[in-house]
């Protein structure tokens, strides 16, 4: 992306939304991380005048991974919902 494209907020939005539908085709918490950050970015860019694109890069990345930490934290208590089964019911 060009520096211009980076200081328009409904690229990140865009960006947000294509990513949210990457999680969906692929669910690891991985894509929902980014699509997090994408908005906050989008929200940072729509209040901010005229980021520099590297500013505005490096506020993805922080909240990209902020988002990511804080999905790990939530979904880490999810289980599989696989059982092992150790007794057979039939004996």
């Amino acid at each position: 992306m060009s520096g211009a494209v980076l200081g328009i907020w409904w690229v990140w939005v865009a960006l947000a939304f294509i990513l949210g539908i990457v999680e969906v085709f692929a669910p690891a918490y991985i894509f929902l991380g980014f699509a997090l950050g994408a908005l906050a970015t989008a929200l940072f860019v729509a209040v901010a005048s005229g980021p520099a694109a590297a500013v505005v890069i490096a506020i993805f990345a922080v909240a990209s991974l902020l988002a990511w930490v804080c999905l790990r934290v939530v979904f880490k208590k999810q289980s599989s919902g696989a059982r092992i089964v150790t007794r057979d019911i039939n004996d």
